[in-house]
């Protein structure tokens, strides 16, 4: 642990049995473990909603199996890394997903999605954050923005990270609400030179299908999760108790956010179904998504990216993963063409 800074982890990937794969065995679902949390009234309910992704979207996350490593199996001369997050958040589940295919050893701290005390350092105060050292320390924000910097710093050592994560610049934009944020115009660019462009995307097309379908999974795929893990009080109430049970909350806390958060979760969820114009029914656009996301991989390759995974296999990965245990996960593996391609997914992160 670091003192004064919530839990700490050094981890790897591990991926587990799902359980929709025990429930296809077994012909029944037990109790759904999911978390999960949305806006809502009260402090309490904000920072579950925070929790699950921050103004990016109101989403759910599975359980994350943690394997710890020691200092001394740290490859010389890598990245020092720590990653800053909620564990109910999709675009850390994204930015994990990432660090684990990649084989980059990182710590984790846990935040407090209410104080938030662990990110005070931070004028930035959404998850993730990224602080990387390279040589000299260096905070990353943006889920997108930190996988393509780092990418970036992987394939190329021409540039500092320094120098690299200089290319993407924060620009701050107004929403129609009057609310001022920082948005990252080229997050989805890797800065490479010619030669090295040529060597990891032979073809214009595989680039420019790459950076559509990251960009789909942050602007349409994680905003069909709260509609779905929250679509009943059933559901919601599930949802809630993982996120209660794995965040970091205190006795209070969790059991004001488990009860308050699911009922409010459950309205918001209603109003979030109207925002994104979804179907009466929102596991059909969940579906429809899924399928579609299907297709573009196609039958002739075994990912997006041919036969490894790219940064668009991926981040859809990270999105979909974060639904493990819960009904609404269960109902898409069943009701969707994702399994194959799912678990082809799980081994090669697992590897």
């Amino acid at each position: 642990k670091v003192a004064g800074a919530g839990p700490v982890w050094r981890v790897g990937a591990r991926v587990l049995p799902p359980a929709w794969r025990l429930r296809a065995a077994g012909g029944g679902f037990g109790t759904a473990a999911g978390r999960g949390g949305s806006g809502g009234g009260g402090r309490l309910v904000l920072g579950a909603a925070f929790a699950l992704g921050g103004g990016a979207g109101l989403c759910l996350a599975a359980r994350q199996r943690l394997r710890e490593h020691s200092a001394a199996e740290l490859p010389a001369g890598s990245l020092q890394l720590t990653l800053y997050q909620y564990k109910t958040c999709p675009f850390c589940s994204k930015v994990r997903a990432f660090l684990d295919y990649h084989g980059l050893p990182y710590e984790i701290v846990e935040v407090n999605p209410i104080m938030r005390k662990e990110i005070k350092f931070s004028s930035y105060r959404k998850v993730p954050i990224l602080l990387a050292n390279a040589g000299s320390p260096l905070q990353l924000n943006d889920s997108s923005v930190i996988i393509s910097a780092i990418k970036t710093y992987l394939i190329s050592r021409r540039n500092s990270l320094e120098e690299i994560v200089s290319f993407y610049p924060p620009i701050k934009t107004v929403t129609e609400k009057g609310k001022e944020v920082l948005e990252y115009e080229n997050k989805y660019w890797l800065m490479l030179d010619e030669k090295e462009t040529k060597r990891v995307y032979p073809v214009k097309e595989v680039r420019v299908e790459e950076m559509k379908w990251r960009k789909w999974a942050d602007d349409w795929l994680v905003h069909l999760i709260s509609p779905n893990v929250y679509r009943t009080p059933k559901e919601a109430l599930a949802s809630f108790d993982y996120i209660v049970r794995e965040g970091k909350f205190g006795t209070l806390e969790g059991l004001f956010a488990k009860y308050v958060g699911a009922l409010a979760m459950f309205f918001v969820s209603k109003r979030l179904k109207k925002r994104h114009q979804l179907r009466d029914d929102v596991r059909e656009d969940l579906y429809e998504a899924v399928n579609e996301w299907v297709k573009a991989v196609g039958k002739n390759r075994l990912f997006m990216g041919g036969n490894q995974p790219n940064l668009a296999d991926l981040a859809v990965y990270g999105v979909l993963r974060v639904m493990e245990g819960l009904e609404a996960f269960d109902d898409m593996m069943v009701h969707t063409n994702i399994q194959p391609w799912y678990q082809r997914m799980e081994e090669v992160i697992q590897k």
